[in-house]
C-alpha cells in the first residue's frame, strides 16, 4: 500500500499532466490552485519526516547557567509513550537517583500532574503538565526513579484506549496545522473533488482529456507496481 507521501506525489503528477493538456482558463486556474496545495502538503510532510524527535536521551533535561542554590528550573524536555494501562513520561535529570527519595515528589489530579525534584546539584527542578488528553486514576498513578531518569506513570482511567497526544492543548495545536482536506485519511480526496467538479462542469473535450489522463495515470501506476 502506498504511503500518504507517495499518494500525494502521484496526485501531483496527474495534475501536471492535466495542466499540460487543458486550455480553458477556468480549468487551468482550478488545477493550478490544486497543484499549489499538493506541493505545499508534500513539502510539509517531507519537513516533518526530517525533524529529529523532541526528546534526545543524550541531552540534559534542561540547559541553564550556574545559579544559586534553591533556584527552580522548569523542565520542558521529556519523552512519553504508553501501554494499555499507563501513559509513561520520561524525564532525564543527571544524578536524580542519588538524591533522597523524599526529594522527588509528584502530585496527581484527574487531568494533571506536577513533579518537583528538590536540591539536585544545588537546584530544584519543576514540571507541571495540565489538561491531560484524558482522565487518569489519581490513586493508581505513581513515579519511579531510575539512573538519571524520573518516570511518571499515569494510570489510564479507560484502559485499552490510545492517547494520540499527551495534552488537550497539543491536540488542538496539531489539528489546526492539518490541511483543509484530510490527507492522512485519503491524500487523493482533495484532488478527486476538484477533478469531479471540473469533469461535471466541463465540455466534451475537457471530459475526454480528463478520462484519457486518468487512464494513462492508472496504467503508469500499474506498471510501476509490477516492477516491485
Amino acid at each position: 500500500m502506498a504511503s500518504a507521501l507517495e499518494e500525494l506525489q502521484n496526485d501531483l503528477e496527474e495534475v501536471k499532466m492535466l495542466l499540460e493538456k487543458c486550455t480553458r482558463k477556468r480549468v487551468r486556474d482550478a488545477l493550478t490552485s490544486e497543484k499549489s496545495k499538493i506541493e505545499t502538503e508534500i513539502k510539509n510532510k517531507m519537513q516533518k519526516s526530517q525533524k529529529k524527535p523532541e526528546h534526545d536521551s543524550e541531552k540534559p533535561a534542561a540547559v541553564v547557567a550556574p545559579l544559586t542554590t534553591g533556584y527552580t528550573v522548569k523542565i520542558s524536555n521529556y519523552g512519553w509513550d504508553q501501554s494499555d494501562k499507563f501513559v509513561k513520561i520520561y524525564i532525564t535529570l543527571t544524578g536524580v537517583h542519588q538524591v533522597p527519595t523524599e526529594n522527588v515528589q509528584v502530585h496527581f489530579t484527574e487531568r494533571s500532574f506536577d513533579l518537583l525534584v528538590k536540591n539536585l546539584n544545588g537546584k530544584n527542578y519543576s514540571m507541571i503538565v495540565n489538561n491531560l488528553l484524558k482522565p487518569i486514576s489519581v490513586e493508581s498513578s505513581s513515579k519511579k526513579v531510575k539512573t538519571d531518569t524520573v518516570i511518571i506513570l499515569c494510570r489510564k482511567k479507560a484502559e485499552n484506549t490510545r492517547w494520540d497526544y499527551l495534552t488537550q492543548v497539543e491536540k488542538e495545536c496539531k489539528e489546526k496545522e492539518k490541511p483543509s482536506y484530510d490527507a492522512e485519511t485519503d491524500p487523493s480526496e482533495g484532488l478527486m473533488n476538484v477533478l469531479k467538479k471540473i469533469y461535471e462542469d466541463g465540455d466534451d473535450d475537457m471530459k475526454r482529456t480528463i478520462n484519457k489522463a486518468w487512464v494513462e495515470s492508472r496504467e503508469k501506476q500499474a506498471r510501476e507496481d509490477t516492477e516491485f
